[in-house]
């Protein structure tokens, strides 16, 4: 079978020089006669493509051409929330992508069910636990599941729709080949010059190639059909031997282009997208007419094999991933084990609630990092894990249901608090009482729970105290406005003393004398308002003039342009507060920097014995590492604000 490759359908010069008076019956020459013997001969081994479903890998059996496809993997929706599960849902529906998903829509169904039959039960054995009886129970709505109705019967209609258009599409479309068919075998009667019925030909061919899919039980049967009548034109027309030559040449350089392509396809890092690239380049194969018999073997050997080889990498990585996954099982039985531990050792002290609490919790964060078990074993380690959680928090629960008096005194110890911050309001020794307004905030902080109906109002109550006195404190501090003339003096002669100072051939010292050049200029405070930006400017000109001139590692630079961005902060009396939010927000990175360092060394005994954990456990080591190396560089920023808060 020859396809016209010429996008404009126009017959190559050989064939358009033949006239048109040119008898079509007449006898078969020696080289007419050695064409049809081979048209015959490629007829009984015929190229018959297989047809590929909705991006699914459909296996295909031809001649000298085989290829498996496999299915990606599927997303695990059993972790959803059922607010998360609706929206996936949504999402799908509303983007179009049904027909590709409708396997995930039918999983988050099932999911949703689950977490909502789970609810049912959970207030079922709750309602007979507090003395009511199990046939009395009446189960409250839920109010997600309407919604979840909806979506789900909008996805039912459109599928409907869709199988329906589909079929009849697919009917059309076999109707539309057949018609081409009987088109092609009627060009063999044609009383037309050769020129217009080999245009007419090639129109009928790529009218072929654009009449879609047919129905997979009536795919092969139409092809045979086609390329049969395919080969009768050729027969028929008897086309010379250099014009069918140069087809089989300029089909031959299209299926080494596809080669190329493909060989390309093994430098592709993403192996699921070349693996689905590879399907499109089988495709194209498909349409491509046959090639020089010579070539026939060389050029498909080349094709299978580099086939053959993304194949494998496909595998491959699935197997690794399985690998993977089999490693996450061991950690995550690992974790049901320790949480399991917890709950078997009875707690009677509110101290060992909490650390045990605290432990749990580090557990659950160190599940989310772990990923996905094999798919047999993923729902039932997870269970198993939420089961242990579970079972811990209800237990816990129970324990405070019993130390009522506890949070009663828990009330009171704040309630004195909250005297106690009422109590220094009106303090003008700013630097004492700012002391004792911290440490009253640390030790609420280390109180315990409080009855809920009280605990919002004696925060407000307490937080107001605390705001009351902050704001007087910065009043006052507002009305220092008249030693701000001698500051500004003070800053023109510092930036005199700036521009004059001249670096010796010591960077270290040089460093050192313009650091004191930056603790002097914070230590002056406050300028006009009027003249604030323009004093400040010629400041950061004049010391970052010699700063650009020394050759600074990392850490200094970021030092240097961390004290720069205080010193602004500490220059404006309008941003004074920022000190005090930017140290907050430090301190927060450091303890939360701790308290991930503990965590991962804690993580580190958890795994010590554990098998295939030697490289979850270097990982670990490494993030520890780069977190006391921020640590420290965070310290040594909050000495910079300290030294700045000073000076004010």
């Amino acid at each position: 079978m020859i396809e016209n490759e010429n996008p404009k359908n126009e017959l190559p010069n050989e064939q358009a020089n033949l006239p048109e008076s040119q008898d079509l019956n007449q006898e078969i020459t020696a080289e007419n006669a050695e064409l049809v013997e081979e048209k015959h001969a490629e007829l009984t081994e015929v190229e018959i493509p297989a047809a590929v479903i909705h991006s699914k890998a459909v296996e295909t059996h031809h001649s000298h051409e085989e290829i498996l496809l496999v299915d990606a993997e599927q997303i695990d929706y059993n972790e959803y929330t059922k607010s998360e599960l609706i929206e996936a849902m949504r999402e799908i529906i509303e983007t179009d992508a049904i027909v590709s998903n409708k396997n995930d829509i039918e999983q988050i169904k099932t999911a949703f069910y689950k977490l909502h039959h789970n609810e049912i039960n959970e207030a079922k054995t709750k309602f007979v636990a507090g003395g009511g009886l199990e046939e009395n129970f009446v189960a409250e709505t839920d109010e997600l599941e309407p919604e979840l109705k909806q979506l789900y019967k909008r996805y039912k209609e459109f599928k409907t729709q869709q199988n329906v258009h589909l079929e009849e599409e697919k009917d059309h479309n076999l109707k539309r080949k057949h018609q081409i068919i009987n088109n092609i075998k009627a060009l063999t009667e044609s009383t037309e010059s050769l020129n217009d019925t080999f245009k007419e030909f090639h129109e009928l061919q790529k009218a072929w190639h654009e009449s879609g899919m047919v129905t997979q039980a009536e795919a092969n049967n139409v092809y045979k059909l086609y390329h049969y009548a395919v080969e009768q034109f050729y027969d028929y027309i008897k086309i010379n031997k250099e014009l069918r030559d140069l087809d089989l040449r300029k089909n031959l350089q299209a299926k080494i282009e596809l080669c190329e392509r493909a060989e390309e396809l093994l430098l592709e890092p993403a192996v699921v997208t070349a693996f689905k690239k590879l399907q499109d380049l089988h495709l194209a194969w498909r349409d491509i007419g046959p090639v020089p018999t010579e070539q026939k073997e060389e050029i498909w050997h080349r094709f299978r094999e580099v086939t053959s080889n993304i194949n494998k990498k496909h595998q491959e990585y699935y197997q690794e991933l399985k690998k993977s996954q089999l490693t996450n099982l061991q950690a995550k039985v690992a974790l049901c084990e320790k949480a399991e531990e917890m709950i078997s050792v009875e707690i009677t002290t509110h101290k060992e609630w909490d650390d045990k609490s605290h432990q749990l919790v580090e557990l659950q964060q160190l599940w989310k990092t772990i990923g996905f078990a094999p798919k047999k074993d993923n729902n039932k380690i997870y269970t198993r894990f939420r089961t242990a959680c579970d079972t811990f928090f209800s237990n816990k629960k129970e324990f405070y249901s019993r130390t009522k008096g506890e949070l009663d005194n828990n009330l009171a110890l704040k309630t004195e608090l909250c005297l106690q911050a009422e109590s220094m309001i009106d303090s003008t020794d700013w630097k004492k009482t700012t002391d004792s307004y911290i440490a009253l905030q640390k030790k609420w902080k280390s109180i315990g729970a409080l009855p809920r109906k009280q605990s919002d109002e004696l925060w407000k109550r307490f937080r107001t105290a605390c705001d009351s006195f902050f704001n007087n404190k910065k009043v006052h501090f507002d009305e220092k406005d008249k030693v701000q003339d001698e500051n500004l003096a003070l800053k023109k002669a510092l930036i005199d003393r700036i521009q004059a100072f001249i670096a010796t051939d010591n960077s270290r010292d040089n460093l050192e004398v313009l650091k004191t050049f930056q603790k002097e200029w914070t230590e002056i405070g406050f300028v006009p308002l009027k003249v604030k930006e323009v004093i400040q400017n010629q400041y950061r000109e004049a010391i970052n003039k010699h700063f650009e001139r020394l050759n600074l590692d990392r850490d200094n630079r970021n030092e240097v342009q961390f004290r720069n961005r205080i010193n602004e902060f500490a220059g404006d009396r309008r941003k004074t507060d920022k000190l005090e939010t930017e140290r907050d927000k430090l301190i927060f990175k450091i303890d939360k920097l701790k308290a991930d360092i503990d965590l991962w060394e804690n993580n580190i005994g958890f795994f010590a014995n554990s098998k295939n954990a030697q490289a979850m456990i270097e990982d670990v080591r490494r993030k520890i590492d780069d977190a006391k190396s921020k640590l420290e560089t965070l310290v040594s920023h909050v000495k910079i604000i300290d030294s700045a808060a000073a000076s004010e």
